[in-house]
This record gives structure tokens, sequence and C-alpha cells, in this order.
């Protein structure tokens, strides 16, 4: 067996998909397959079950992804601490976040880092979800990620950087504009703009107010904080939203941001493989973003 029948089976296993992966590759499902036949040979085992919609790994199978995956992402990560050793400073910083993240989280922190490390390049890459964040970190792809922190996941850790306390952003002509706080109790039943149903924040919020006894009836869902931000400002409706750095100041203008003092707080932060693997420059970045977020 080769490092890339191991590469190609992983792959396999986390697509459910042979056809999937050769699209990726750019070869022939019968290409894919073999990776997978030659392995099988190997072991004496069936690693993959095929079903309707694509395939799934057998028992060996998930046995054998789990320790390919440790054993690559392993060497992918030396590989790269060598190549730091040799380039000094340079190299990359991969770090998975959007625009959202990065204008309120690092906008500072990259100007400085940029100053510090002429050489390093930062690559911010959007993940569609944390699950694929994680996934994009399990197997090197990504060095770095800014999650709302959330359960343990496996092969990942997580570290808190900010506990963000909840807001309720409205107009200034809305009857909570001129509250100084709000018990969340008085938002029972209340409609406000939902953030993305399936994200680690939302479910976060929602497990905040079950705490409290309080339950929102949701506007449709937007795609970020900004948007919501935005939405509640242009008075189409309300917002609960984390206080993340940068929020204006609201002064005369119309909007409003009210504390929800009885919420407990939004963790964010740093997921990576392993912290100790870390290549030095992203080390340093996410050591940046922490001290000047």
């Amino acid at each position: 067996m080769t490092l890339e029948d191991l590469r190609v089976f992983i792959a396999v296993c986390r697509a459910g998909s042979l056809s999937s992966v050769a699209r990726d590759l750019g070869r022939t499902q019968s290409a894919v397959s073999q990776h997978v036949k030659r392995l099988e040979r190997e072991t004496g085992v069936a690693l993959l079950e095929r079903r309707p919609r694509g395939v799934v790994p057998t028992q060996a199978g998930r046995i054998l992804e789990a320790a390919a995956g440790e054993g690559i992402n392993a060497l992918d990560v030396a590989v790269r601490q060598l190549r730091d050793l040799v380039d000094g400073h340079s190299g990359y910083v991969r770090v998975a976040t959007g625009a959202t993240t990065v204008r309120h989280f690092m906008s500072d922190a990259v100007v400085t880092f940029r100053r510090r490390h002429p050489k390093v390049n930062l690559e911010f890459r959007t993940v569609s979800s944390g699950r694929g964040s994680f996934d994009a970190l399990a197997d090197g792809t990504l060095d770095l990620a800014w999650i709302t922190i959330g359960p343990p996941v496996r092969g990942i850790e997580q570290r808190t950087v900010a506990e963000l306390p909840w807001l309720l952003a409205v107009r200034a002509d809305d009857p909570l504009a001129g509250r100084p706080y709000l018990d969340p109790a008085e938002l029972s039943g209340a409609r406000v703009i939902r953030l993305p149903p399936n994200s680690t924040s939302a479910a976060h919020l929602e497990a905040a107010c079950a705490e409290r006894g309080v339950r929102f009836a949701y506007e449709p869902s937007v795609a970020d904080w900004d948007t919501a931000l935005l939405l509640a400002e242009l008075g189409i409706g309300r917002a609960v939203v984390p206080a993340v750095p940068g929020l204006p100041v609201p002064g005369d203008g119309p909007f409003r941001l009210v504390p929800l003092p009885g919420l407990r707080p939004l963790p964010v932060g740093w997921a990576v493989r392993r912290w100790d693997a870390l290549s030095p420059p992203a080390r340093a970045f996410a050591d940046t973003v922490a001290a000047l977020r």
C-alpha cells in the first residue's frame, strides 16, 4: 500500500462516494476504486460497504481510516515543520474563517502579524460549517479555525479566546431601546431574527435561553451576525447577537444595543489539530489574534 492509497481511502470515507472523490481529484471512478481494492488486498478484509447512495466504511475500514488519518496528519505536520526550519519565518498560515470574523476579531492582528512576519503568507478560507473546519484541520488542509467553542471533538483541540455577552439590537424607536439592560425573561415569545439555525452559536443561544426558561419566536434566519445587525438597524426586526469587538457604539442614530446579562456568554476561539504541532508562524498568528482581539 502507498500513502496515496491511504489518502484516497480517507477521502472516500469522508465523502461517502467514489464518484465525488474522483471528480475532486480529476480521475476516473475506476482509478479511485483501484486504490481501495489495493488496500483491501493488502489487509485481507473489506474496507467499504456499497450502498444505493454511496459507500460507508466497514468496521475494519473505520479502524484503518482512523489510524491512517493520524499517521498522515503527523507526516504532513512534520513536513511543514521541516520547511519552517529551512525557511525560517516564511511559509503559510491557513485559517478557516469568514469576513465577519476577520472584520471583528482579526483586523488589527492581521496588520500586526504582516508587519512582524512579512514573508509569511496568510490564507483565509471560508468553510461552510464547524464540521467542515474540523475535517479540514484533521486532514491537514488548514492550520487554524476560528469557531464558536462547542462540545469536544475527537482529534481536535479547542481553546477559548473570548466570551461574548449577548445583546438585543433594535432601532432607536423600539419600546425597548431606552432600557439600560434587559432580563431575558422579558423577551420570552418575542420575535427575533434567527442566527444560522445549524450553527454552534445558534445552538449555544438556544441552550442559554433554555436555562432561563426563555423561548423566542423567530423571523427568517440570516447567514451571519453582521446581517442580523443590519436588519435590526433597518427596522426589519429585533436581533439577539453576541457583543463582537468593533460594534458601533450607538449614539443619536437609529441603532441601539441593549445588554442581556442573564444569558450565558458565547465562547469563541481557536480550533487546531494539536497545539504542540502548530508551525511557528501559525502559533504566532493565533497568539497575535488573542492578544489584540
